[in-house]
């Protein structure tokens, strides 16, 4: 008997966050933004029931889309992420003149992000698809990978 083939697809997503690093020795430590690109990928083996309208599909784009909007895009976008560990007057006074801002129990970079954007996206899947790769690109040189196999 010839085994199921398993197909990876990917969605690309664009949003634009700000951000500053606590503690840094660099710029970053200053709010600054960027216009993220997320690749998401997953893997699965094609539907093959003829009465299925997402016949030959392992998930429909617009399915996916979904998913990455509500655990990670609706969030992010347009937000100011900072540490939650940064100084309580600072975030208060933000808080008082800007309506996204977003605390983190950690440092938000894109290596840290990615890992959390891959927890929040494998808790949205289907049990029969896996979340095989994220990439995150924070400028147009610059971006984080999330491999399956790493993380598995």
């Amino acid at each position: 008997m010839k085994k199921a083939p398993v197909v990876r697809i990917t969605k690309e997503f664009k949003f634009e966050m700000a951000h500053a690093l606590k503690g840094y020795d660099g710029p970053c430590r200053n709010i600054h933004g960027h216009s993220y690109e997320l690749l998401v990928t997953l893997s699965g083996t094609p539907i093959t029931d003829e009465n299925n309208p997402k016949l030959g599909m392992i998930m429909d784009f617009g399915d996916l889309k979904k998913i990455v909007r509500e655990a990670v895009i609706d969030e992010f976008d347009h937000a100011c992420v900072l540490n939650e560990k940064m100084p309580a007057k600072l975030i208060v006074e933000l808080r008082e003149h800007f309506e996204k801002i977003i605390l983190l129990p950690y440092q938000p970079t894109s290596e840290l992000m990615i890992v959390d954007m891959a927890e929040r996206i494998k808790g949205k899947l289907p049990s029969e698809l896996k979340l095989k790769y994220l990439l995150l690109r924070e400028t147009v040189t610059s971006y984080a990978e999330w491999f399956e196999e790493d993380n598995g």
